[in-house]
């Protein structure tokens, strides 16, 4: 039978390979081109930043992990691949197998150099980009710190662990990675050119292939020798005890003892290997290799996993209650929770220690045990928790965006983000109040129309403009009940808050769905300004202005020009008459990104916010140095812990790192109006930070710089606290038997206000904490029993410069029913006078928007509930408005229009005179001596005059006692409106006075002065 001749295979012609060619070269050019001006830009940006030695140290670290780890992969691989053909048989023995591969050997031979070459490259590519990525591990080794601090178990320093092991891990993984791969193209090319011989009768391999793999295979199982003897440092992070992180018994007393045995298994099996080059006998490493595999099998997977059924299971927690003690108090120190003070509070009577009786017991305010009696406070008691009352937040920043926009948009351009910020300011008279704060910032989605053409967008629309706040526990009163007082505000800013640089070029809302929204800015010397500013007040017109910050990529040359019309795809660049020779560029605008691209080694809060410093608008950032390598500490999943109900909703996401390490050792500023970043080393003695600051010098400024005022401006972190809270719901447990068997655990309750399974968020509040006189501006939380709603725990920590950082832990009797947020939203929803307005607000018109739900603790025992309900109209551009008040105590419900009206309904009259919305200012009104008679009204006005004791008629004297009471409650009320806090506090002083003098006029004691 003829043979078919062979198919010839098609060729291409001339111009088909020329047109091929010019596609590849064509290619090549704009990837090269694109990746060139992706750098470019990126290092205009860091050196208008000031912060080249980033870019300079992140590109040089990458670039020598990227040639060494390449170099090193396929100059190796290649080399073995090489000398496996160099020492190939020179004459095969003839077989069925030989003849088949021929083919192959013929193929090859004319084109071995490139093939060796391709596969070398190829490989060296793969390995240079995996090493580059770990470029600051590189960077954390070579400038490690010392911690000063030694692990329980090796009595070595942390620092080892955190940043000497994960290089040491990742070269030996790259050291796996090469001998693999050498071994695989060794044998293949042996195999190709007769140094291996699979099928093919007699000696299987040539004496090189012999010796070559040999080698290999003792290179491989000397760098598993040095694996184990690196896994032993490895059990700092076992799982092995289930219920904590850390070496366990059984890898104390079985692991640990089976990798020593192991280390010298697998160098003695190494040696056989090497030993095999001269012997040339296979029994000798081939008995290695089973003795190592029975060993590993045996000492270091059965021997451990025995231990563990037999003697530690049957009592576990008393067999790892030592290492459940270094675990509890690792994790703490991790967390920077070695500090925290718990307090024993609450009472053992009934329900919420607030009970009618007098039968409760609670603890004092320095954590003693369940004692004193107790009962529901009185108005006189609450008195002394005035800095709480009076500050009670009635402003939802969560809630009251709507309302900004409705009242302070001003025009469609602007905008404010989906979440507000809370904040604080002191005024020339020392009086601190918390104020929902936002920027009017630029807010490109909302462009419309001819708005949104290319020079409208990016150079005549290119910032937003103004400060706003309000008190967060006031509402108007009057036409504009419910609306927020907004003491700063409007165009030009005017109030209380002294802004003097009010542009905002810099913000959360110029980066929208992860675009980066730039501006061009910039105008010829005697041109009229372009960029909108703000509206003309008093006219239809508007007022225009010239960027003249610092900030933005000068693009006043022909190439730069050229370089962002390719980075943007914008031919406008270059064809624009509005891109001068003065012309900047604004990009990577909001605040998180900057810091996030000048700092690349920081985890960054999801919750920036704005503060008037120096009069300028600038940014706060928290930043977060972390580590997934802190022996004995608990993993965190750093996206899940931080997630809560607002998470997405105007607060970002942190990514799903694991950490069991963090500080927040850098607060970072973002200028608004010309994007200046600044870092500043908050924590300077974290060993972390330390390291980086070695390897960027420079980069950060040391805490004196930081100033006095911006000091005060500073906030406990949400994120921290979130994650903090989170290991606290554990670690709070001493006792190493509970802690195994999770007696007392705690869990971060749901939000009950939006309905959903997530978290409930931490509030920021300004009260006073249990044992302290003054009100401090602090960041809270509840936490509830471990799968139950009731409540276990209250959380707080400090943000005032004196006391930052302080974390206090109330700590609730256990055997209490104190109600938890979920269980408290319930009875406010299903309370008889509430429930008909609910169903009265949920209408077709309208619909009711519960605020947050705060918990305040109250004295020495009792937790005070707070929220306010809205109502808003579900028309379009409709806002919610401040309708009522809901208050909880023990088992009692306050509900009316405002706080001070539902205070007076759990505590009694006079118990809403603390308010802020009582009509005093949030003073409370003086205990009446009950042997005289009191002033008809002491809340409001009276024009009738008290009897004198003879009841023979009225007194001239109380009765302009009276007059004077009633002109500074007055006063008070209508400074308080205004946001007028030298008038408050001369109102207040006016309303002492006119009290003495009526006590005075009355025969009674002068009272004491009252809290403001």
């Amino acid at each position: 039978m003829a043979m078919r001749p062979p198919v010839p295979v098609p060729t291409l012609s001339r111009r088909a390979k020329l047109v091929i060619g010019v596609v590849a070269v064509l290619l090549v050019l704009f990837t090269v081109v694109g990746t060139l001006t992706n750098v470019y830009v990126d290092y205009l940006w860091f050196d208008e930043t000031n912060y080249t030695e980033v870019f300079w140290t992140e590109i040089q670290t990458r670039a020598l992990l990227f040639a060494v780890a390449g170099l090193a992969t396929g100059g190796l691989v290649a080399l073995a691949i090489h000398l496996a053909y160099r020492f190939r048989p020179t004459f095969r023995p003839m077989s069925l197998e030989q003849q088949n591969l021929e083919r192959y050997r013929q193929s090859l031979e004319p084109r071995r150099k490139l093939v060796l070459t391709a596969v070398g490259v190829v490989l060296g590519l793969f390995a240079g980009f995996t090493a580059q990525g770990s470029w600051q591990t590189w960077l954390t080794f070579r400038n490690s710190t010392d911690f000063g601090r030694t692990d329980p178990e090796f009595g070595l320093d942390i620092s080892f662990f955190v940043f000497d092991y994960p290089f040491y891990r990742l070269v030996l993984g790259f050291g796996f990675a090469i001998v693999l791969l050498a071994l695989i193209g060794s044998l293949l090319t042996h195999y190709v050119f007769g140094g291996l011989r699979l099928q093919t009768p007699g000696q299987k391999l040539s004496g090189a292939a012999r010796v070559q793999l040999s080698v290999l295979l003792g290179v491989f199982l000397a760098l598993k020798s040095v694996a184990y003897w690196l896994d032993r440092y490895g059990t700092v992070y076992s799982g092995r005890g289930n219920v904590f992180t850390g070496a366990s018994y059984t890898d104390v007393n079985a692991l640990l003892p089976a990798k020593n045995i192991l280390v010298f298994v697998a160098a003695i099996c190494a040696i056989a290997f090497f030993a095999n080059i001269f012997f040339r006998n296979t029994v000798l490493p081939a008995a290695a290799l089973v003795l190592l595999l029975f060993s590993s099998l045996v000492i270091g997977v059965a021997f451990p996993a025995i231990m563990q059924q037999f003697v530690v299971r049957p009592s576990a927690d008393q067999r790892e209650a030592a290492y459940i003690e270094r675990a509890i108090q690792s994790t703490r120190d991790a967390y920077d929770l070695s500090d925290v003070q718990f307090v024993d509070y609450g009472t053992d009577s009934g329900d919420d220690g607030a009970a009618d009786d007098d039968s409760g017991e609670a603890g004092d305010d320095t954590g003693t045990d369940a004692g004193e009696s107790t009962a529901t406070p009185s108005p006189a008691d609450l008195a002394g928790d005035a800095g709480t009352i009076s500050n009670a937040r009635l402003l939802d920043p969560n809630v009251l965006q709507p309302t900004f926009l409705a009242r302070q948009q001003i025009r469609n351009v602007y905008g404010f983000p989906e979440t507000l910020d809370i904040d604080r300011y002191t005024d020339a008279n020392g009086v601190t109040q918390d104020y929902v704060v936002a920027v009017r910032e630029l807010d490109s989605s909302a462009l419309s129309g001819n708005q949104t053409n290319w020079i409208n967008q990016h150079t005549v629309y290119t910032h937003g403009n103004g400060f706003v706040a309000a008190p967060a526990n006031q509402v108007v009163s009057g036409e504009g009940g419910g609306e927020p007082n907004f003491t700063t505000g409007d165009l030009p800013t005017s109030g209380n808050i002294d802004v003097e640089q009010s542009r905002i070029y810099y913000g959360e809302l110029l980066n929208v769905n992860g675009t980066d929204e730039y501006s061009v800015v910039g105008a010829p010397e005697g041109a009229s300004p372009r960029e909108f500013d703000r509206p003309q007040s008093g006219s239809e017109g508007q007022v225009n202005n010239t960027y003249d910050g610092e900030g933005g990529v000068s693009i006043g040359s022909f190439f730069r020009q050229l370089t962002y019309a390719i980075y943007y795809r914008e031919r406008n660049f270059l064809l624009s008459g509005a891109v001068n020779d003065n012309s900047k560029v604004l990009y990577v605008r909001d605040p998180r990104d900057r810091v996030e691209k000048v700092a690349p080694y920081l985890q960054v809060d999801g919750d920036p916010y704005p503060a008037v410093v120096d009069g300028r608008v600038v940014w706060i950032v928290d930043a977060y140095t972390t580590s997934d390598a802190y022996p004995y500490s608990a993993l965190q999943s750093l996206g899940e812990a931080t997630t809560d109900s607002l998470t997405g909703a105007g607060t970002s996401a942190l990514p799903n790192d694991q950490v069991n390490y963090v500080r927040n050792s850098v607060k970072a500023t973002v200028d608004a109006g010309d994007g200046t970043v600044t870092l500043y080393a908050f924590e300077d003695d974290d060993p972390v930070l330390q390291t980086f600051m070695k390897a960027f010098p420079g980069t950060i400024e040391p805490a004196s710089e930081i100033s006095d005022e911006l000091r005060s401006h500073f906030r406990y972190p949400e994120d921290l606290f979130k994650l903090q809270r989170d290991v606290l719901t554990q670690y709070h447990v001493d006792n190493p038997s509970d802690f195994y068997n999770a007696n007392d655990f705690w869990q971060v309750p749901s939000d009950p206000t939006e309905n959903t399974a997530d978290n409930q968020p931490p509030y920021y509040v300004l009260s006073q904490r249990v044992g302290e006189p003054n009100s401090t501006f602090q960041l809270t939380s509840a936490l509830n029993a471990l799968n139950r709603e009731n409540l276990s725990a209250y959380v707080s920590v400090s943000s005032d410069p004196e006391t930052y950082g302080e974390m206090q832990v109330l700590q609730l009797p256990g055997n209490t029913q104190f109600r938890g947020p979920r269980q408290v939203f319930q009875s406010f929803n299903t309370n008889s006078e509430v429930r008909p307005d609910l169903t009265l607000f949920d209408s077709s018109s309208s619909q009711a928007v519960f605020g947050n739900l705060l918990t305040l603790p109250i004295g020495t025992s009792g937790l005070l509930y707070v929220e306010p309900l809205y109502v808003q109209g579900t028309a379009e551009n409709s806002f919610p408005l401040l309708q009522k008040v809901l208050v909880n105590y023990g088992d009692r419900v306050g509900y009316g229009d405002t706080f001070a009206e539902a205070l007076d309904q759990v505590f009694g009259d006079g118990a809403g005179d603390a308010a802020a919305d009582s009509g005093t200012g949030g003073t409370p009104a003086p205990v009446p001596d009950p042997t005289t008679t009191p002033p008809s009204d002491p809340a409001g006005p009276s024009t009738e005059a008290p009897a004198d004791e003879g009841g023979a008629g009225e007194s001239p004297s109380l009765d302009a006692a009276v007059t004077d009471i009633n002109d500074a409650l007055s006063a008070l009320a209508e400074a308080q409106r205004s946001g007028d806090f030298e008038g408050i506090g001369r109102a207040q002083a006016d309303l002492q006075a006119a009290i003495e003098a009526y006590q005075a006029a009355s025969g009674q004691s002068a009272p004491a002065s009252p809290t403001g």
